[in-house]
């Protein structure tokens, strides 16, 4: 069956079920669906037993090859001892498939965000990235995609215009913003030079970072590859020299297990501004999905673009600031 073809509103709780039951679980009933809008994850009951996580993958997101190399990081990482939740494998295999739907099953764990705030924290989270980022360094991606101003920018911008997503009173002044923002983002990366990409969790927001006796990580959905700063920039907050203070902190316990070129500090505000971007064109190319205007009512609303608009003239500022300079 075409994956494209098989609507997420046709996983229902039975399919669920079945599909687990599929590997040799014997589902007692109990089924939660959990916050997740580019996937539908749910815990499911298990007999006797604890819950297991059920991530059923977008229908033509991604590629058979894509996911596999995404489980295989996740194992990679895993038997690095770097404190991540991989996919289970069952008779040797990792991705499953059930009336149409790709899936993987997953330990159930909980935790609580990282204290941000805490600069043990913070250098606890700088050793943990190092060494995922060590993993990361020792091979390349030969599926996944890499993050770059093209995918992430210039193909974000294309989805906008070419919809009917922009107020007619902001069209031009839109377009005219991506054209200057697209420019500065690559005198962004010309600035940091011929930095080395390698494979990133990709998404490393502190939503996908939990806390127990320690951090892990969750989602590995968006790995792909690109410049180390992306899986650091996310844990920044508050005015440049706070954030200056809180990369140190990061930075020490990062280096312990890894390198890192001072010179991707020039990409922060460049790969924020591009984050954006991919963000509201992400939410434009999911419109389809019934969930979607639950959850977003306001896309559509003029004043989610106005407001889009000013934020990103105010990243074009920042990005022609000088970088986020570490205090020694």
């Amino acid at each position: 069956m075409n994956d494209i073809a098989t609507p997420y509103y046709s996983l229902g709780p039975d399919t669920v079920i079945s599909a687990i039951e599929s590997q040799g679980y014997l589902c007692d009933g109990r089924l939660l669906a959990l916050n997740s809008y580019e996937n539908r994850v749910y815990q499911v009951g298990i007999e006797d037993d604890v819950p297991v996580i059920a991530k059923f993958y977008r229908p033509g997101r991604w590629s058979n090859e894509q996911i596999l190399e995404e489980h295989q990081f996740s194992f990679q990482i895993a038997d690095a001892e770097v404190p991540l939740i991989p996919p289970i494998r069952i008779e040797g295999q990792s991705l499953f498939t059930h009336q149409g739907f790709r899936f993987a099953v997953f330990e159930r764990r909980g935790g609580h965000a990282p204290e941000l705030d805490r600069k043990d924290t913070r250098q606890w989270l700088g050793r943990f990235l190092g060494r995922l980022h060590a993993v990361g360094a020792s091979k390349t991606f030969k599926h996944r995609p890499a993050l770059t101003p093209e995918r992430f920018g210039d193909e974000s911008i294309e989805t906008i215009c070419n919809g009917e997503w922009l107020p007619p009173h902001l069209n031009d002044a839109f377009q005219s913003l991506a054209s200057d923002l697209m420019l500065t983002v690559g005198q962004a990366w010309e600035r940091a030079g011929s930095f080395t990409s390698i494979r990133l969790h990709g998404d490393c927001h502190p939503g996908n970072i939990l806390w127990r006796d320690g951090p892990f990580f969750v989602d590995m959905d968006d790995c792909q590859s690109g410049p180390a700063i992306q899986d650091l920039w996310m844990l920044l907050s508050g005015e440049s020299f706070e954030m200056a203070e809180q990369f140190k902190d990061i930075l020490d316990g990062y280096r312990e297990f890894h390198d890192f070129n001072l010179a991707e500090l020039q990409l922060i505000e460049a790969l924020r501004t591009l984050r954006m971007l991919h963000h509201a064109a992400w939410l434009a190319r999911r419109w389809e999905d019934p969930a979607f205007p639950i959850a977003f009512p306001w896309f559509g609303e003029p004043r989610y673009w106005e407001d889009l608009v000013l934020m990103l003239r105010e990243q074009l500022g920042r990005m022609q600031e000088p970088a986020l300079e570490l205090p020694y």
